[in-house]
């Protein structure tokens, strides 16, 4: 389970990449709930309609570990935007039967030049 928990994420990851909402949705269950700093507890509907931009901003992310446990799951990346700017994030993720049933974001820092920027006070 832990392996194909690890899929399905990838898997999600690569959909945001190829700006494919369809493979996002579908990766989703239907009562997927989305919390981060900026969203309190969205539905897929309201995630979709506030959060869903068009992707091609993102020119990779880099994963840079994943840790599962049963149908919960870590994942901490590196994301670099087309325009150079870059951040990282960690993102909580619960699972069931195959599909993401919950993501829970927590904003990281700016990377430049492969350093993190200090953020404003």
């Amino acid at each position: 389970m832990p392996d194909d928990n690890e899929r399905v994420i990838r898997d999600l990851f690569a959909a945001y990449l190829a700006n494919d909402r369809q493979r996002v949705s579908d990766a989703l269950a239907d009562k997927f709930r989305f919390t981060s700093p900026f969203d309190d507890d969205l539905d897929k509907a309201a995630y979709f309609e506030r959060c869903w931009k068009d992707t091609g901003w993102i020119a990779r992310h880099e994963i840079e570990r994943i840790f599962v446990r049963g149908d919960e799951a870590f994942v901490t990346y590196h994301c670099l935007a087309r325009d150079g700017r870059s951040f990282r994030n960690t993102e909580f993720f619960a699972l069931k039967a195959g599909k993401v049933r919950r993501i829970e974001v927590y904003f990281g820092a700016a990377f430049r030049d492969g350093r993190f920027e200090p953020q404003p006070r």
